[in-house]
């Protein structure tokens, strides 16, 4: 069966790996498997993510939520996160995360198998820092996942934490603000947009 010509031309551009950015594990490799529909997050995204971030991410507690190649958890990791963990379901990426944790002897990083939206639904009023969202595209939008996995995100966010979200399009305020949430930062790499989002104030 054939792949449609969308998912043949992901894998003809997909790199074979991505490096981290910055902190202690700098320019460190993170390979970038064969698998449908892994999109990694453009390096100029995460390095524009991360100066909105600030550099040092000292004793924040993050989540990563569709980690794929786990580019956006190792490379908070990397700025001194207290605490990451990289949620995913695919058993191949799952070993590679686990290996990549165990060559970096990562000891703040998690690596659990699941999905995304229930973990962060299990973690709801746990007050984390910072949620990386980057589900995966598929052939159209996927809203009913975005919509899920957002709407999860805000119950497990502290009341200053910050939502990274990846997508195909823009979201709009009027949308976010019906899950609770509102537009920090937004950018675009190629097709991807991208945002970072807080919680709106308690009415």
């Amino acid at each position: 069966m054939k792949k449609p010509v969308s998912a043949r031309r992901a894998a003809a551009s997909a790199p074979h790996e991505v490096r981290i950015i910055g902190g202690q594990w700098k320019r460190t490799p993170l390979p970038v498997p064969d698998r449908p529909g892994l999109r990694p997050t453009p390096a100029r995204a995460r390095e524009t993510l991360f100066n909105w971030l600030g550099q040092d991410l000292t004793g924040l507690r993050c989540l990563d939520a569709f980690a794929g190649t786990g580019a956006l958890g190792f490379e908070a990791a990397s700025r001194g996160a207290a605490e990451v963990v990289l949620v995913e379901q695919d058993g191949v990426l799952l070993t590679a995360l686990n290996r990549i944790k165990t060559q970096l002897k990562a000891e703040g990083v998690r690596v659990e198998r699941g999905d995304g939206v229930a973990a962060l639904r299990q973690r709801s009023g746990q007050g984390l820092d910072v949620v990386f969202l980057d589900p995966p595209f598929g052939e159209g939008a996927n809203e009913a996942l975005f919509v899920a996995a957002l709407s999860a995100a805000r119950q497990a966010l502290s009341a200053d934490g910050l939502i990274y979200l990846e997508s195909q399009r823009p979201w709009g305020a009027d949308e976010l603000a019906q899950m609770g949430l509102q537009l920090h930062r937004q950018g675009r790499a190629g097709a991807v947009a991208f945002h970072l989002l807080r919680a709106l104030p308690a009415q």
